[in-house]
């Protein structure tokens, strides 16, 4: 239990540190500021992109298009009250 939190809180630590970088960067910190940030926003892009090919993969599986009212999306009408 004690290993698993303080594994939590370094990854918690490195996330807030990675936004730090990513904020003080935009504002043009230094040379390593920087490559911290551009790290931050590659891990953030793989991370996202492993998420989205995790669920695309299950949906194809399960025959689900991920919503769960069974409607497509491309009928929603935007003057339609019945969803209120």
């Amino acid at each position: 239990m004690f290993l698993l939190l303080l594994l939590l809180s370094v990854v918690l630590l490195l996330a807030v540190g990675g936004c730090a970088c990513v904020v003080r960067a935009a504002r043009g910190g230094p040379s390593r500021t920087r490559a911290v940030a551009r790290t931050t926003l590659v891990a953030d892009e793989l991370v996202r992109s492993s998420s989205r090919f995790s669920r695309s993969s299950r949906s194809c599986r399960s025959g689900r298009s991920g919503r769960s009212n069974g409607r497509s999306g491309a009928d929603d009408d935007p003057d339609d009250s019945s969803d209120r």
